[in-house]
């Protein structure tokens, strides 16, 4: 015979593995999401709430979003990215020119030593790490401006990718709260992008190196620190060996960028720093 199964017992202990999975992926949003900036003062609202029952502070919280506004210029930038469609000569015309070669010569033998600790604790070679420093930021010097937490907040509310920004809004507050950056100097990019090869939030909370060991990872002024972070993400993502050619590094890149012709230029660029 088969055993008796007591269903009320049994529909009450998956009630509670079923509570216990939901809290673990994290309370949801009570306000929806939107199209336009109507409904996003209550949306806000909501978020505060859902942060603080993630452990981030209340201070960290307030001092972040208090008078946050929905920004329509980072909704405007969000549906015009059309950056990439563009061949690969028309690509790196603009963006692997000759002084930026020379400047990113100039970074491998000035950071010679800690590009070599690097290689040998992550296995990522110098040229790609100066490639990618100069891509994004011209070594540092185009980190963008935009306060952070205002630009995450209006692409968390937007409806198109709400899932994706309330994540990245959610580690932005973390990295706040853990004191690895002064809420004030987090700015970057219109999409929240930071630091001087543009970690996303998530990334940086997951992936960012103090490698000057000062004691906390930063990405906006320390040089070493975002040398070693940028190849602690590639082999993340899968970096394996010296060459940037195989089928891994590929994927890596791909892992840093999805458009392949950005993929392309890092490489173009990089073999360009040692030729």
């Amino acid at each position: 015979m088969f055993p008796r199964i007591d269903w009320q017992a049994a529909l009450k202990r998956g009630a509670l593995a079923f509570a216990v999975l939901s809290s673990l992926a994290g309370p949801s949003l009570a306000a929806p999401c939107g199209d336009d900036g109507a409904g996003f003062s209550a949306w806000l609202n909501d978020f505060k709430t859902t942060a603080a029952a993630q452990g981030i502070s209340p201070r960290t919280i307030s001092a972040a979003l208090d008078g946050a506004q929905y920004d329509t210029s980072v909704i405007r930038l969000d549906r015009n990215q059309k950056h990439f469609a563009v061949s690969f000569e028309q690509f790196i015309a603009g963006r692997v020119t000759a002084g930026r070669i020379s400047q990113g010569k100039a970074k491998l033998k000035q950071y010679a030593d800690v590009l070599a600790r690097i290689e040998r604790q992550f296995g990522v070679p110098g040229p790609i790490l100066v490639a990618i420093w100069g891509m994004e930021t011209d070594y540092g010097a185009n980190q963008g401006k935009k306060p952070v937490f205002p630009s995450l907040a209006t692409l968390a509310y937007d409806c198109r990718r709400s899932d994706f920004f309330t994540e990245q809004l959610l580690y932005a507050l973390r990295i706040a709260d853990r004191g690895y950056l002064a809420i004030g100097d987090m700015r970057g990019a219109w999409a929240g992008e930071m630091g001087q090869t543009q970690f996303m939030p998530k990334s940086y909370y997951q992936f960012a190196v103090d490698f000057d060991g000062n004691g906390r990872p930063d990405l906006i002024r320390s040089a070493p620190d975002v040398l070693a972070s940028t190849a602690n993400y590639l082999k993340n993502y899968g970096w394996s060996g010296m060459s940037w050619e195989n089928g891994a590094n590929r994927a890596a890149l791909a892992g840093w960028n999805k458009a392949a012709v950005y993929q392309q230029a890092i490489a173009y660029f990089a073999s360009k720093l040692v030729n």
